[in-house]
């Protein structure tokens, strides 16, 4: 069975970039502009991790993170921070709130893809 990942991210075209490597490496993919969209698609349904921008509208990424932790069936998601933000202080932030890894943009695709793997085992 595939996973499913969930890509959270304000811009549509990284949202596509990032979707075309996980399916392509046989992931099923479902997507959210912002946190807040995201959370709603938190239903019930089998989710592998998501993978979350840190800066956009409505709820950010760490708020996202705050907010997944407190969820019964969603606080063991793993969550990997995709963003622009390479600062200690809000990589400690993202830590601090449940997020399992950091990576900064631009990416690799294959960097994406080794992070995946190691947190969707």
């Amino acid at each position: 069975m595939a996973k499913t990942i969930l890509v959270i991210d304000d811009s549509a075209s990284l949202r596509q970039v990032v979707k075309m490597a996980l399916t392509g490496a046989g992931y099923d993919v479902i997507e959210a502009g912002d946190g807040q969209a995201a959370l709603r698609l938190l239903d019930g349904r089998q989710i592998g991790m998501a993978i979350c921008d840190v800066n956009m509208p409505l709820m950010n990424g760490i708020e996202f993170v705050k907010a997944v932790k407190q969820l019964p069936a969603y606080k063991y998601l793993p969550i990997l921070m995709l963003t622009t933000e390479s600062q200690e202080e809000k990589k400690a932030q993202g830590k601090a709130a449940g997020a399992k890894a950091w990576m900064v943009k631009p990416f690799a695709p294959t960097q994406l893809l080794n992070a995946v793997s190691k947190l969707c085992a």
